[in-house]
């Protein structure tokens, strides 16, 4: 199996000197994409209404699952990353932690999971479980995760995003009123303007 992972790694990761544009477009998947979530996240809280703010609630306690489970499995199998081991063209700077599974993708995917199994988000999940694809080739690409590291993500964000579906809905509804009360007196002033939602 290491070695099919270490084959399928060597095609899709970077030749020695790549090209501009297939380099900045596996920078802008493999490093910024990511931040595209949380900003995305913020907006839809301030403009949605509270069946929207819960999903996003879920959502986010899947992704939290999710990186839960990688530290365990982490903590439990050290996987080298293809740089430490020599492997391939590493064009990313990257701390030499185990791969295996690849965070970046248990966070979007485990949200898209989430966000699925609502019936209003899920163009939102189909949407965000597309742009991990991009995400998967380029962190490859990059030389910080072999192939079977995103395998492993899909299996980690499917288990995080079912979990956080069944066993977190009466959590999010007791935190709720909570999170909201706080959002109303600290965005108080935007609130009376108008210019986000109660």
């Amino acid at each position: 199996m290491e070695k099919l992972n270490q084959t399928l790694f060597l095609l899709l990761n970077a030749p020695p000197m790549p090209a501009p544009l297939p380099l900045a477009i596996a920078m802008f998947f493999g490093e910024y994409a990511i931040w595209l979530i949380p900003a995305t996240f913020v907006a839809a809280w301030l403009r949605g209404g509270e069946d929207l703010r819960k999903s996003l609630l879920q959502a986010s306690t899947a992704s939290l699952v999710g990186l839960s489970m990688n530290q365990l499995i982490g903590l439990c199998w050290q996987h080298p990353r293809p740089f430490v081991i020599g492997l391939g063209h590493g064009l990313l700077p990257h701390a030499a932690d185990s791969s295996f599974p690849s965070d970046h993708l248990t966070v979007i995917w485990a949200i898209a999971f989430s966000l699925l199994a609502q019936r209003r988000s899920r163009g939102a999940a189909i949407t965000l479980a597309a742009l991990g694809l991009p995400v998967a080739w380029a962190r490859i690409y990059l030389g910080v995760h072999f192939p079977l590291d995103m395998i492993g993500a899909l299996a980690v964000a499917g288990l995080a995003g079912g979990l956080g579906q069944r066993h977190t809905a009466l959590l999010i509804e007791r935190a709720y009123p909570a999170l909201s009360g706080a959002y109303r007196r600290l965005f108080a002033p935007l609130i009376r303007r108008g210019w986000v939602r109660a």
